[in-house]
């Protein structure tokens, strides 16, 4: 992904921004839940209960997209009430 500052995009390119993100977040989000049932398996199967100290790490690994989704929502909802004063 390019590295646009989110002010120069247009409302469209935010908007296509945050669709993608929405997507990866929500998809890794499933495959991060897979992949925890398999970890939480093993843990119980082997009684190996410093491989807990994994799930939080990864989870560690969702926060760049989620805050930059929020800069996204909170430049769109930025644009859309400055659309709507200028009525």
């Amino acid at each position: 992904m390019k590295n646009n500052k989110l002010s120069e995009l247009s409302l469209t390119e935010l908007n296509k921004q945050k669709k993608q993100l929405s997507g990866l977040l929500i998809g890794s989000a499933i495959l991060m839940l897979f992949l925890f049932g398999a970890l939480l398996y093993l843990i119980v199967k082997k009684q190996n209960f410093v491989l807990l100290s994994v799930i939080p790490g990864c989870m560690l690994a969702w926060l760049p997209v989620a805050i930059k989704l929020s800069q996204l929502n909170a430049e769109i909802k930025l644009r859309g009430s400055e659309t709507n004063s200028g009525l």
